[in-house]
């Protein structure tokens, strides 16, 4: 089987020739950490990985990345407002102003590559003002949001043995960008319109751009970043979420399987018990990363809403780090809802840098034998 077909067969319950292999990543700290511990400075760690199990990496064809930015333009200017006490105070690409140690500097904000912790100070919507501002930022046809060869790339990717993937933010994660966490739940209570104005226009937005990619070539799948729950708890009600953010999930799914697309996949850290059955109605069919530490269990979700929901991910980090016996564990648990399909294991979030790197060799081959690549 090709990469593409592997995952979709595996996501879709269907029958995989092997469940693909993805252990998880490491971020930028980890691979400081882990080439201490042994990893080649001059190497990829995910071929040197599998060169280490004896794994043939899957080749596919050239890759070619559609190229649609679904962020706003222009951006904000990234600068640093002030530095103090070890802190800098900067503005980010998205307008917020925050406070982040000065062992880092303002690109840390522009990615996720590392473990950043930061402090908010001010957000660039805290008034309909500002909301009127920012939608200015959102022209589907601004310089830059498709690039020149939009159509030949789509064209290419026609022809994939790879697996196309779109991404783009939720209307949580969007607003919560725009106003800040606390502003966007002060909102949600003060001013609701305001906050069913920005969720509309960010379903408009997301919708258009979706229409425009699957006229001419369809996805495998989309994948909705949607940070809303905290360790034990959802950050919002579930009324609320039915209010704000469903009407755009439905559109969104709607939209995608009408094209063809099989696969709409949300990405929320924290617990996720209470919002999995609301993303099952409103056609989300995969979820991630399925934090242990926050409370998911994994095999009770798979009693609970059987194949109605495929997962990814959902390995515990915190096993990994501690290795043995607690990692060999924790594969066990798991291993029922591997045997079901509807299933990619792998870290349960970045892998952060307490995770060794021959513990990461030796969880990595433990999950190898079990998706069947050795």
């Amino acid at each position: 089987m090709t990469p593409r077909q592997r995952h979709i067969e595996t996501l879709t319950f269907a029958s995989p020739d092997k469940v693909p292999f993805q252990p998880g990543g490491p971020r930028e700290s980890t691979l400081r950490a882990w080439h201490a511990q042994g990893l080649p400075r001059d190497v990829n760690w995910f071929d040197c990985l599998a060169e280490t199990l004896g794994i043939e990496r899957p080749r596919t064809s050239n890759h070619v990345p559609l190229g649609a930015d679904f962020r706003m333009i222009p951006q904000f200017e990234e600068k640093v407002l002030a530095h103090r006490d070890g802190h800098y105070v900067v503005q980010d690409w998205k307008g917020n102003v925050c406070e982040i140690s000065d062992q880092f500097d303002v690109t840390y904000l522009r990615i996720a590559k590392d473990f950043v912790t930061r402090r908010w100070l001010r957000c660039p919507v805290e008034t309909r003002d500002d909301w009127e501002q920012m939608k200015l930022r959102y022209d589907i046809d601004a310089p830059g949001r498709w690039p020149e060869d939009f159509d030949s790339r789509c064209r290419a990717a026609a022809e994939r043995d790879w697996v196309l993937g779109v991404s783009f933010s939720g209307p949580f994660w969007q607003m919560r960008e725009w106003c800040g966490f606390e502003g966007l739940c002060l909102m949600m209570i003060d001013q609701p319109d305001l906050v069913a104005d920005m969720a509309a226009f960010w379903a408009d937005f997301v919708e258009a751009m979706l229409r425009r990619i699957c006229d001419r070539v369809v996805p495998d799948c989309a994948h909705i970043s949607e940070d809303m729950a905290y360790k034990q708890k959802a950050m919002i009600s579930p009324e609320m979420t039915r209010r704000f953010c469903q009407p755009s999930w439905i559109r969104w799914s709607r939209l995608l399987a009408e094209a063809g697309c099989p696969l709409i996949d949300m990405d929320s850290d924290g617990f996720v018990g209470e919002l999995i059955p609301i993303w099952i109605e409103s056609g989300i069919n995969v979820c991630d990363p399925i934090e242990v530490a926050a409370g998911n269990d994994i095999v009770a979700f798979r009693r609970r809403h059987g194949r109605d929901m495929a997962m990814r991910q959902g390995v515990d980090k915190r096993a990994m780090a501690k290795g043995g016996r607690t990692i060999r564990d924790e594969l066990k648990r798991i291993e029922p809802v591997l045997a079901d399909g509807g299933f990619i294991p792998g870290c349960d979030h970045g892998v952060p840098p307490d995770v060794s790197w021959p513990a990461f060799v030796d969880y990595a081959g433990l999950l190898a034998r079990m998706t069947g690549w050795l």
